[in-house]
């Protein structure tokens, strides 16, 4: 509806906007109404985005811009120029750049926790940054319910600056990511977002629920990885730091709140030992290997209030003492100025108009098919175990064959051997669909007709290999030049007897350069040098055999056969016209004789 406004209609959109706004019952949902307005790009009603804007709380200067959309088609595309209005300013640009991101699975408080990041930062991290109990919770768009609000990558449009113990200002970004795993989703599109927001951050919070588990570990491993995959292999670590966020940890006893509880638990959960599964131990030294500084930070529960009541608007009152003195640990750790991580890439700190080129350059890689399609788990497990029984199926075919038309046997028809070429195919493919394989009938079908494939591939080799055997193609080439060879001899001959000796001194060279020919082959056939060379001959001798060789001995067997079939048939009426003379010759004399 919005999107068919024009500017003649500012007016009666402005007041439509005015009544949305102060319905809205909380901060959260007028900076959805206003970011909504910003993504379809609503430029013809501008009345509209001044009033949407003029409810939002005051001193917010900066708002959340998405710089990475979802599209329906399951692709990303990045707009480069909300980036650009964000790196590029001349006050940001050529300052060195940390950027925070928080990822990890949907509805886990991602954007709630980096709205208290933001408040520290605008605070200069002063000792009461959390400010009065009573003011809600602004800045990213964040609500309650169970379906997912991120879509694609926001950063927050105004770049925070931190100064450095050196002096030097630092630009600060964040980045809200969108949520894995929920329904919409594919493996694809979340190893996408959380390898793009690994590869373009300094710190890459990883946002988890409860505890870290088996799984959790196997998914960064799988998302960082397919970030690896897009990055130039320098040498160096990938990544910088990551941070481990377990949210809502529910055993202070076996480890307390805060860094050194998560300390404690990081290292039980990415402990390598000699008991584990390779598999396990694997997985482990993968994490490691690709990020310079790896923590982990245990949070409380932030309380009931916060998780059941449908217009909690993250009012401090609202939450548990124990949240609230956790984040006051966290949040620092991770942006005062001493603790602030610089991007860098290949060993060297970017600046902040450095990030669009590093971003353009990571979409079009992955936009591209130059990587492998990130699977899940049962899908990767289908897939293995179809290749196996396609494997297995493959070797009953060749083992047969090998018996039947191996190298040591001897040559057989080209008919015999297609029979039984489709009998092992058969076979093959029986001892296939008799394996069993995850993933269905469907997903199955596919790596059948690869088999068949294949197999058809195999056969060519036999059917070459056979081919080879018999000892009449084996001579085709030398047979054929030497046939040619005697008939240039013949033509020589004949044109000297003519006295036509320029034609038959032609004919005698070209009888020499086809007897030289002869003799490289045979060279060659011995040495097993100048392939190419030989390949070339066996080519030209093939095409005169086909073309001039073979018919003219046809025609002339055909030519032979007609006549030895009829001096047959005529020697046949001959012998049978006598035999009639002569039974007739005997009956008269036997009448004579009876009269």
């Amino acid at each position: 509806m919005l999107a068919r406004a024009s500017s003649s209609n500012s007016n009666v959109w402005s007041s439509l906007a005015t009544t949305i706004c102060t319905g809205l019952p909380s901060i959260p949902d007028r900076f959805s109404v206003y970011n909504s307005i910003t993504h379809f790009s609503l430029h013809q009603i501008p009345a509209v985005k001044v009033v949407v804007r003029s409810r939002l709380p005051l001193g917010m200067e900066g708002r959340p811009v998405q710089i990475v959309v979802a599209k329906e088609d399951h692709t990303f595309e990045l707009d480069e120029e909300a980036l650009a209005n964000i790196v590029c300013q001349e006050h940001v640009k050529d300052k060195h750049i940390a950027v925070i991101s928080v990822a990890g699975a949907f509805r886990k408080g991602k954007s709630f926790l980096l709205d208290f990041f933001l408040r520290y930062l605008k605070a200069n991290g002063s000792p009461d940054w959390l400010g009065p109990e009573d003011r809600p919770l602004t800045g990213f768009s964040w609500r309650g319910g169970c379906e997912r609000d991120t879509t694609g990558i926001l950063a927050w449009s105004e770049v925070l600056m931190v100064d450095a113990p050196n002096g030097e200002k630092i630009a600060v970004l964040l980045l809200d990511t969108q949520g894995a795993f929920d329904s919409q989703s594919t493996v694809r599109d979340c190893a996408t977002i959380f390898a793009l927001s690994t590869m373009t951050s300094s710190v890459q919070v990883y946002n988890l629920s409860q505890n870290i588990q088996e799984d959790d570990l196997q998914h960064l491993q799988l998302f960082t990885e397919y970030g690896r995959l897009a990055l130039e292999d320098s040498g160096d670590v990938p990544f910088q730091k990551l941070e481990f966020l377990v949210r809502d940890w529910s055993f202070p006893y076996e480890a307390s709140y805060g860094e050194v509880g998560g300390k404690s638990i990081l290292e039980r959960r990415l402990q390598i030992s000699d008991k584990q599964h390779p598999e396990l131990q694997a997985l482990r030294k993968h994490i490691r290997a690709c990020f310079t500084d790896i923590s982990c930070f245990l949070m409380p529960h932030p309380g009931l209030k916060v998780a059941t009541n449908p217009n909690f608007d993250g009012r401090l009152t609202d939450i548990e003492p124990d949240f609230k003195e956790q984040l006051k640990v966290l949040v620092p750790l991770l942006l005062s100025p001493e603790n602030l991580v610089v991007k860098q890439i290949g060993g060297n700190r970017i600046r902040a108009k450095e990030l669009l080129h590093y971003f353009q350059s990571y979409m079009a890689i992955y936009k591209g098919d130059e990587l492998p399609e990130p699977k899940s788990m049962l899908e990767a497990t289908a897939e293995a175990n179809n290749l196996s029984a396609v494997a297995g199926a493959k070797e009953v075919y060749s083992s047969s064959m090998e018996a039947i038309c191996g190298g040591d046997k001897p040559f057989m028809s080209s008919n015999a051997l297609e029979g039984e070429h489709m009998r092992v195919k058969d076979k093959a493919i029986e001892h296939f669909q008799g394996r069993r394989k995850m993933g269905g009938a469907e997903f199955s079908e596919k790596y059948k007709e690869r088999l068949e494939q294949e197999i058809e591939e195999q056969f060519s080799h036999y059917r070459t290999q056979n081919e080879s055997k018999n000892i009449f193609k084996a001579f085709k080439t030398p047979a054929t030049l030497f046939v040619v060879a005697i008939f240039f001899y013949f033509v020589s001959g004949f044109l000297g007897l003519l006295g036509l000796y320029p034609l038959a001194n032609l004919a005698n060279l070209m009888m020499g350069l086809t007897l030289v020919t002869l003799c490289t082959w045979a060279y060659i056939r011995y040495s097993g040098g100048m392939r190419d060379i030989g390949t070339v001959i066996d080519f030209v001798a093939e095409a005169i055999w086909e073309n001039a060789v073979r018919p003219t001995y046809l025609n002339m067997a055909g030519s032979g056969l007609e006549q030895v079939t009829q001096r047959m048939t005529n020697i046949t009426m001959g012998t049978q016209v006598a035999a009639g003379v002569s039974n007739h010759t005997r009956a008269n004399v036997s009448k004579a004789k009876s009269t």
